[in-house]
């Protein structure tokens, strides 16, 4: 029988942090460990607002199955339901099943990987004046992922970060804050400035206009996909599907959503929430097969856990086994 504890802990961020649902300064996370008589696992996952997921509800939901006399990969995708709590408790189970083998989550799993991955780098919503300094500091990253409120401003906020970045490659988030016209509007000119991607622009209970709307850009569906239950009805409307465990649940079923979803013609993006390299690294997994990458929550934090993640030049190595599987 398998130990479980579970715990909050904070992490400031470098800076406020904005999209178009609102700000924070910190990262909240909840961190699982799960022991046998020889090795521990680690996971961690982040309460999604948007899920109306909170710390206590992610806490309550592990400590409801910690007594679970048989507890094990397959039988968690039962008892809980895809999200942060059953992310972290997943991935701790990777851990913990790389250390008693002794080897690592990749070999287990039978994931080819790439030693290092480019990933985004997200320029928090603000002024365009503002992104643009932002986007000047960050220059030299080979990719930056900018964040929208389709608002007026949206246009000129992406001229200046092109203006100060001009041989970045852009991608942007509008996290479901489009209408249609705005999208119409906006697009054409975007398409100009050398975007290549744009994530969720409409409301997930809102995104059937992507079936009959041009696509000079690729549209890529962040929460309007969790599972592989949402593949069939993005068919039609989106190209790619930004893969996140905090949505899937944990790294379980994100293999099993990027099978499914390459099988059925989509594209991948391998996404985060804000959190540390303990977070990143079960995604790191999947981002060797993916067409884009964005995780960079560690890069947003004030501080990292030890044994972090190793970024450098826009790029992501492996996690280090002191780290995580």
């Amino acid at each position: 029988m398998l130990t479980v504890e579970v715990r909050e802990e904070i992490w400031p961020l470098k800076k406020v942090f904005r999209i178009s649902r609102g700000s924070h300064t910190e990262a909240q996370v909840v961190v699982v460990t799960v022991a046998n008589d020889e090795h521990i696992g680690r996971g961690e996952g982040v309460p999604i607002k948007r899920y109306a997921q909170s710390v206590e509800s992610v806490l309550a939901q592990i400590e409801s199955i910690k007594a679970e006399k048989k507890l094990d990969r397959q039988r968690l995708q039962q008892l809980l339901p895809a999200g942060a709590a059953r992310n972290a408790l997943d991935c701790a189970l990777w851990d913990l099943e790389a250390k008693t083998s002794g080897k690592r989550v990749w070999e287990l799993a039978n994931v080819p990987i790439v030693l290092e991955v480019e990933t985004s780098f997200t320029i928090s919503l603000d002024t365009p004046e503002k992104m643009a300094a932002a986007a000047a500091v960050a220059a030299g990253l080979p990719i930056l992922k900018l964040k929208l409120q389709g608002d007026d401003l949206d246009l000129a906020r992406v001229k200046g970060v092109r203006q100060s970045a001009p041989a970045a490659r852009l991608l942007i988030d509008a996290n479901e804050s489009w209408s249609a016209e705005h999208y119409r509007k906006i697009v054409p000119e975007l398409h100009e400035l050398g975007v290549e991607l744009i994530e969720q622009p409409f409301p997930a209970n809102a995104d059937k206009v992507l079936e009959n709307i041009d696509h000079p850009i690729q549209v890529c569906a962040d929460e309007s996909c969790h599972t592989t239950a949402d593949l069939q009805r993005l068919t039609n409307r989106y190209d790619m599907i930004n893969v996140k465990l905090d949505k899937s649940g944990g790294l379980t079923e994100a293999l099993r959503l990027c099978d499914r979803a390459r099988d059925s013609g989509f594209k991948l993006l391998i996404g985060c929430m804000a959190g540390t390299s303990l977070g990143m690294a079960p995604a790191r997994l999947l981002a060797s097969a993916a067409d884009y990458v964005d995780l960079d929550g560690p890069l947003l934090m004030a501080r990292d856990r030890e044994h972090g993640l190793t970024y450098g030049n826009g790029k992501i190595e492996m996690p280090s086994r002191e780290l995580w599987g």
